[in-house]
């Protein structure tokens, strides 16, 4: 993994707006209807040639694929694993939705959620197809050799994000679960950093999970069980060297009140003893900003590197570059220059066909994100 050796580099979340002709094949392929692999398959090679370029015009040192293949960050492995059938059953809210109904209910009213097949485990968990995966490979590694990128990162879901947000009703236990998901997203980890890529684990169980699956939960209770998904996650990523992997940390990509968000200063122990060598995180949006803190305070082991958000993935506001320079220069100041790199808060395309900001201006704010960084870079270098 690069570090910033000379300067503060740049990336992001992963997910980025799919176009539309993307959107239609990825809601063709997961409700199977008028679904046409080929042409699938020829949508998906283009789209990510394009999102790869558009990152690197924009000033991203490691990109991604945008996650064009993937309906959403954690229900993709439907398409590649046994074990999981389509069911209609009640999605918990956000606690902090439920707080203020009325908003809540604006928001559904006015297309503010997505809507997509939600996945539950009624059967044994068994690779079924990394065909899916194989493609999508080739094509990061195509388009970031066509747009001289010399670093790519590809997400993939934890096996907490996993048990968290796909109802069980196969295994005995929840323990049970979790060694299931590990098992096979064991695979699925190894051949993504055996490819070259830089693998991103994608963890929002650590926090958002809080008000959602836990919402009515104890503290202890939620802990614990997010104890369970780092062990989970260790084991998986065992035969992987952590400084091939970074892991995304996230209480959920939504504009809403953010009340109930769990405390960073309760999880922040948990979420170092993961194994990746880098920590994506929120530190960009109202709610989480003042934690900057919290990373000041805390026994960051040496060999850690910090990707805090330092753009909103929420708002159409486009930070100035003196503000993401001063944010990055926060973190700078923590565990040094060559130990951060100036990320976003969460992905600007989190579900496909769904997005708060608008593709121009994400990319826009990419651009502010480089513009940002070279500030930082020649006052940290100076």
């Amino acid at each position: 993994m690069k570090h910033s050796t000379e300067r503060i580099l740049t990336t992001h979340v992963g997910s980025m707006p799919r176009p539309q002709d993307v959107v239609d094949q990825l809601f063709a392929q997961d409700r199977g209807e008028n679904y046409q692999p080929a042409l699938f398959d020829e949508t998906m090679t283009r789209a990510v040639s394009e999102v790869v370029q558009k990152q690197a015009q924009a000033g991203v040192d490691v990109v991604s694929d945008g996650e064009m293949s993937k309906i959403s960050y954690a229900t993709y492995i439907r398409h590649r694993l046994t074990g999981f059938e389509i069911a209609e059953v009640p999605r918990a809210t956000p606690r902090d939705l439920d707080d203020f109904p009325a908003y809540r209910d604006r928001l559904a009213q006015e297309g503010g959620t997505p809507r997509y097949h939600r996945p539950v485990v009624r059967g044994p968990i068994a690779i079924k197809d990394l065909t899916p995966l194989h493609k999508d490979i080739a094509n990061l590694q195509a388009a970031a050799k066509s747009a001289g990128v010399s670093e790519a990162f590809m997400n993939a879901a934890s096996p907490g994000v996993i048990a968290v947000f796909q109802p069980n009703e196969y295994y005995q236990s929840e323990e049970a679960y979790l060694a299931a998901l590990a098992d096979v997203m064991k695979v699925e980890y190894e051949q993504i950093v055996a490819a070259g890529l830089i693998l991103q684990v994608d963890c929002p169980d650590l926090a958002m999970g809080r008000h959602i699956r836990f919402r009515n939960a104890d503290l202890e209770t939620f802990k614990h069980a997010a104890r369970r998904q780092v062990e989970a996650l260790n084991y998986a990523l065992s035969e992987v060297p952590a400084e091939r992997v970074r892991m995304h940390l996230c209480w959920g990509n939504y504009e809403g009140p953010h009340h109930h968000d769990v405390e960073l200063r309760e999880i922040i122990d948990i979420v170092l003893s993961a194994k990746p060598q880098a920590i994506q995180f929120e530190a960009a949006n109202p709610r989480h900003q003042h934690e900057w803190k919290i990373w000041a305070e805390a026994k960051i082991p040496d060999d850690k590197i910090l990707i805090p958000g330092v753009l909103d993935s929420t708002t159409n506001f486009i930070e100035h570059p003196e503000l993401i320079a001063e944010r990055i220069e926060r973190f700078a100041a923590i565990v040094g220059r060559e130990r951060v790199m100036a990320g976003t808060d969460c992905g600007f395309g989190t579900f496909a066909g769904f997005g708060k900001v608008h593709p121009d201006i994400a990319y826009a704010k990419l651009g502010a994100l480089a513009e940002g960084a070279h500030i930082a870079t020649e006052r940290l270098w100076s």
